[in-house]
């Protein structure tokens, strides 16, 4: 999407700014239990829970790809963004999926399996993103081929990689029993809530009227506003479920302390109860747990750890092909530099870093991924000196993708490490968007920063290499504790 954007001669900022929509990735968490509870209808029960859920992103996906290559950037660009956007939702929670996926796949082993899924996964994203990402770069260097037509291509693609989730199993696992049992311990107390159930329940038509209002043409909005539609919808709709989850987590510590004292209620619970206590089952418990079982202080820091750790590749991999473009080099040499050649290096140096991983540990693979990503972003400031050197562009790429291979293979590995096995769906979510918040609200504005610099990229880039010394610097600070917690899921 970037290439056939900057392809139409959009500016660096509005490409950026583009990216916005890809902001589902880092709020997939305020929907992610619905991965562990909600059952899809004919699919759950033939594939299981995960499977269904996997199948039914790639589905989405296939279609909206298909549609976007009947769109024109002159004179389509809102729907592009609209479709763009739906990629984004099935996307983000096809991730939440497949990643639950692994962790259940794995869920009885210890942390090095999880190290060895983590290599497993990274180099399955990468196959994906750079391996068959390189094809849009490879048809569209061809006269003959369109950036439009390459959606179909997509689509195919896709639809041909939907054949896996036929022919995985479905991982084994207790959780519908566990979580049922929550849910009736719920039940049992939320009739002495009925006020706040109402407050809860009613907040779900709000956001469904919102939705509504957005897809009806927004009548009534403010000439002064239009333009800016969008965006307050989007807003409006992620503070509205941000409420909701406020409300639940809030009612759920009440409850919490009465199921502690065994104070059950004496009314009959009514239809409001137990879908409040669906709600609380689903949307608030996992939270909770997670707080609870790590303690709000290092809770909260491993969450600012995560958030900070990826923050300079995120301002680097925004504005990667816009740079490349502008130093000099073709979407041909894109294709086979940026993309195949990482590629490859993210495969072998993720299986390296498992092993390294496995061998020395987490936190040690977490702080020498840390700084070779740092170090590597001086490498792009040298190409942006020297100009379209295809020599240095393949060593920057082989670089580049060996430390963050690396640095990835770690970074999966704890927040897996990290999950209670009853909200697997969750709590990954829950740290994973926190680590794409950067790289998607903040790195959209990475074209932004760019101008401000008068496009003086090296100097950019030698910024994105400074970015990840906080993370660093935070992750030291809890290393202990992060090692005891490490400690306890191998035993």
């Amino acid at each position: 999407m970037t290439g056939w954007l900057k392809d139409e001669g959009l500016s660096r900022s509005s490409i950026g700014l583009f990216g916005l929509i890809f902001a589902m990735y880092s709020i997939n968490f305020l929907w992610s239990p619905l991965a562990d509870r909600l059952r899809i209808p004919l699919l759950t029960q033939k594939f299981g829970l995960r499977r269904s859920w996997i199948m039914s992103t790639q589905l989405l996906i296939v279609l909206c790809a298909f549609q976007l290559s009947f769109f024109s950037p002159e004179n389509q660009l809102h729907l592009m963004a609209l479709f763009g956007l739906f990629i984004a939702i099935a996307g983000a929670t096809q991730d939440i999926a497949i990643d639950a996926y692994r962790i259940d796949i794995l869920s009885d082993q210890n942390s090095e399996a999880m190290a060895a899924g983590s290599a497993m996964a990274t180099s399955g994203w990468w196959t994906g993103y750079a391996g068959l990402g390189s094809i849009p770069f490879i048809l569209v260097s061809r006269p003959e081929w369109q950036w439009h037509e390459v959606f179909i291509v997509l689509a195919v693609i896709m639809a041909v990689l939907m054949i896996t989730a036929f022919v995985v199993s479905e991982p084994a696992s207790n959780r519908a029993k566990v979580l049922d049992n929550i849910q009736q311990n719920f039940v049992n107390v939320l009739p002495n809530h009925t006020l706040a159930s109402y407050k809860v329940v009613l907040i779900i038509p709000t956001i469904i009227a919102t939705i509504v209002y957005g897809n009806i043409g927004y009548p009534g909005l403010p000439e002064s506003l239009k333009d800016y539609r969008f965006a307050l919808l989007t807003f409006t709709i992620v503070g509205l479920i941000a409420l909701l989850i406020k409300q639940l987590i809030s009612l759920n510590s009440q409850i919490a302390q009465q199921i502690e004292r065994k104070t059950l209620s004496s009314t009959e619970p009514k239809r409001i109860h137990r879908l409040t206590a669906w709600l609380l089952t689903t949307m608030a418990a996992p939270i909770q747990e997670f707080f609870q079982r790590n303690g709000v202080r290092l809770a909260l820091s491993i969450l600012m750890f995560i958030f900070l750790f990826k923050l300079g590749e995120a301002y680097l991999g925004r504005m990667s092909i816009v740079f490349y473009r502008e130093v000099g080099f073709s979407n041909e040499d894109i294709a086979y530099y940026s993309k195949l050649i990482n590629w490859g290096t993210t495969i072998v140096f993720s299986l390296i870093g498992s092993v390294f991983t496995i061998r020395f540990g987490i936190l040690k693979g977490l702080f020498i991924g840390g700084i070779a990503m740092s170090a590597s972003n001086l490498l792009f400031a040298a190409m942006a000196m020297v100009g379209p050197n295809k020599a240095l562009f393949a060593v920057t790429v082989f670089v580049d993708g060996f430390t963050s291979a690396w640095g990835s293979v770690a970074f999966v590995a704890l927040l897996s490490v990290l999950c209670n096995k009853t909200f697997t769906a969750s709590q990954y979510a829950l740290m994973a968007s926190l680590g794409t918040f950067g790289r998607v609200m903040l790195g959209s504005y990475s074209g932004i920063f760019v101008d401000w610099l008068d496009g003086n990229w090296a100097a950019f880039f030698v910024m994105t290499s400074l970015m990840v010394i906080p993370s660093l610097l935070f992750l030291y600070s809890i290393r202990k504790q992060l090692t005891r917690l490490i400690e306890q899921q191998q035993t």
